[in-house]
Formats: C-alpha cells, structure tokens, sequence
C-alpha cells in the first residue's frame, strides 16, 4: 500500500498539514480533506488515462498512469475550484504518413463547482463530494492533444500513387505523368 503526501495550507500564514492519500485514483472524494472555506490542497496522484479515438484511429497516453498535480481550493460560498495539471506522451500513427507519432501533450486545465442554481458553476467532473478524475484527465488530455497528430512538424505524408513515404524517398520522388485519357481523340486528330 503507497501513500503520498497533501500539502494543506490557508490564505492565513501557517505551516502545511501534510496527510495521506492513496496515490492511484479514478476518484477523489474531496470531503475528505476537510477543507475550511480559503483553504487549499495540492496532492500528487496518478490517474489511467483511457485511450483517445482520433481520425479512426486509437492513440494511448505514455504512461499509461499519468502522473497529476491536482489543486483543490475551498470556496467560501460552498464548492471548489480545481486544478489539474499533468504532461504525457499521445502514442498512435502520424495523421501524414502512418509512421509512429509522439507529441508531448501538456494539460492545465481548471474546473469550479458551487452546488447551486447556476449551470455554469457546476462542473461534469463533480457529483456532491467525488470528483471524476479520470474523466477529467481524459477530456482534458484529449482537448489539449495536437488536432494533427505528426511524427514531426514538417511531415511530407504519402505518395497520392503509389503510398510511399515521402520522408524516406525524398522529394525527387516522382511517377511519369500518362496522358489524360479523354484527350485520346485529340492526340490523333493531331492536336
């Protein structure tokens, strides 16, 4: 069983209370710090990041648990604001040339939830007391991933004729032009 340390403080000048927590989670209950209002928590996890579907094609984060930072503020009018913070590599194909593609993906998303009337303080992420993060981490891995997924900036892609990969053939690459065949007739007229 591992644990990982929580740094408590106050907006008030006083030393961090430092907890345990289990490292691993797909959900965090937040009542369990017990937070007063003003208080805030920074806690280290690592959270499985499920695999993204782009283009019709699978991409897995790299690790596949993700390390976090996760802030939790106590609002003073009830709710939390959130922060999540984490970094990973999106493994899948280039979207150019199918050859093997590894940006790093950098997230830092943030989230409010104040239990009340308006729908725009309520996250998705937060039901009562248990944040999803899981589901966090994955929408926002998958919001920040590039929307082309390269196996480098300047990827040349494929050949249209013959699919070769024009990072590796290079740019004389070339197939003989045939003639269209609808200008036959006209080739033997002479034209």
């Amino acid at each position: 069983h591992r644990t990982c340390a929580v740094a408590r403080t106050a907006h008030a000048p006083s030393a961090p209370i430092l907890e345990e927590v289990s490292p691993k989670t797909d959900t965090f209950d937040l009542s369990g710090l017990r937070l007063s209002p003003g208080e805030g928590a920074r806690l280290s996890l690592s959270v499985p990041i499920e695999p993204l579907m782009l283009g019709g094609e699978p991409y897995v984060a790299d690790p596949r648990e993700v390390p976090v930072t996760l802030e939790v503020s106590r609002m003073s009018g009830g709710g939390y604001a959130l922060r999540l913070r984490l970094s990973a590599t999106l493994r899948g194909p280039c979207m150019r040339c199918l050859a093997d593609a590894a940006p790093e993906v950098r997230v830092d998303a943030r989230e409010v939830s104040v239990p009340g009337d308006s729908e725009d303080l309520v996250s998705p992420y937060v039901d009562g007391e248990i944040l999803d993060l899981a589901a966090w981490a994955h929408d926002a891995f998958a919001l920040a991933a590039p929307a082309k997924v390269l196996c480098r900036e300047d990827c040349a892609g494929l050949c249209a004729q013959c699919a070769a990969n024009l990072n590796e053939v290079g740019p004389e690459h070339d197939h003989p032009h045939e003639p269209d065949p609808r200008w036959a007739k006209l080739r033997e007229l002479g034209w």
